[in-house]
């Protein structure tokens, strides 16, 4: 038993002294192995950062190039403030604009119009097919704070066609209203007087065909706008 333990004992002091001797021989083997999880890790985190500045790179090249272009083919305009009697409010950064004007002595008019929210397919002599943009219109009546009537109106470029209209309060907008039934299936005779009750208050085909054309430099600068601001976003470090 004493001569195994002696016989361990020299086979652990013949490992220990074979290390040492090999460290010394050659220390830079011991030191990378040392060195390498750290090494490893910081390659890593460099090929990630690299990867990651040049798919930032490309992004903000493919916007600094789509911007150029949208302003070099057609360059926004600056928004129209007034229409006949209508304020034009152009809501920047956002999907609708808002018109409004007094009518005889006590009627507000406000119309909330959308951007273009669906379209349908048109024929174009010498063109082919082209497509006819539509923009929703909310039209509110008030005659200061009594009730308001709402006029639900579906805008093309060359007509106006009305879709619902309804009284409500001042207020909000109770949860589940009754709003009548589709223009449509009112009398002949009465969607006509209808008409002509926003004819007269300028809510007609000419106020669509402005609208149409405002709300296309509309979408044009809303999209440079959007475009910038992921740029922008993008550069920020």
């Amino acid at each position: 038993m004493a001569s195994l333990t002696r016989s361990l004992k020299r086979c652990q002091l013949l490992t220990k002294s074979m290390l040492l001797n090999s460290t010394k021989q050659h220390p830079s083997l011991f030191k990378s192995n040392l060195r390498n999880p750290v090494s490893q890790i910081s390659k890593r985190n460099y090929i990630s950062e690299m990867r990651k500045s040049a798919f930032e790179g490309n992004i903000l090249r493919l916007l600094r190039n789509e911007i150029q272009y949208e302003l070099e083919r057609s360059s926004p305009k600056q928004p129209i403030t007034k229409f006949n009697s209508f304020t034009v409010d152009d809501r920047p950064g956002e999907q609708w604009v808002r018109l409004t004007r007094k009518f005889g002595e006590n009627e507000d008019i406000k119309i909330e119009a959308t951007m273009f929210d669906g379209s349908i397919p048109v024929s174009k002599a010498g063109v082919g097919e082209d497509v006819k943009l539509h923009s929703t219109l909310i039209v509110n009546i008030s005659k200061g704070d009594k009730e308001v009537l709402e006029i639900m109106c579906s805008a093309w470029p060359d007509s106006i066609e009305i879709t619902k209209l309804f009284v409500r309060g001042n207020d909000k907008l109770s949860a589940d209203p009754y709003v009548g039934p589709e223009f449509k299936e009112l009398d002949d005779e009465l969607q006509d007087s209808l008409y002509e009750f926003l004819e007269e208050r300028g809510i007609n085909e000419p106020l669509t065909a402005f609208l149409h054309e405002y709300l296309k430099n509309k979408d044009k600068t809303e999209f440079v706008r959007w475009m910038q601001a992921v740029k922008s976003y993008i550069e920020n470090k």
